[in-house]
């Protein structure tokens, strides 16, 4: 059974393969970015085809999103925070998006049941705003 790091190193690697991402978290298992709210995007999502889902609509805006610079901070079996960044071109802006995630991953029978993780909204709105 996999531990919360190992889940997380998972779900770093498969950010471009949205089903495969998505198979990590539990049935009921939840995917959260609360700053986006503040943006007016759907911040949470739950379960494996909403999690799909919302991969997939991420990639069709920024094709080349890719973790990078993955650092772990805490790990423990069940829980693991981590940082990581991504720069990445937004494809309808052709702006580059550069931002630093923090994550907490709960792991619970080998799935992940909750990744919350946080952003810098403002250099995601910068990226991805249409030209004024």
């Amino acid at each position: 059974m996999k531990n919360a790091v190992e889940l997380f190193q998972q779900y770093l690697e498969s950010i471009q393969s949205p089903r495969v991402a998505a198979a990590l978290f539990a049935e009921d298992g939840a995917l959260e970015l609360p700053y986006l709210e503040s943006l007016g995007i759907t911040h949470r999502v739950q379960g494996n085809d909403q999690i799909e889902a919302f991969i997939g609509a991420l990639l069709a805006k920024v094709p080349g999103f890719k973790f990078r610079n993955v650092r772990f901070l805490i790990e423990t079996p069940d829980q693991a925070f981590a940082e990581y960044s991504v720069e990445a071109v937004v494809a309808a802006t052709g702006r580059v998006y550069r931002q630093l995630y923090a994550g907490r991953l709960v792991a619970k029978d080998g799935k992940i049941q909750l990744l919350r993780e946080s952003l810098d909204t403002v250099a995601a709105a910068q990226a991805f705003a249409p030209a004024a």
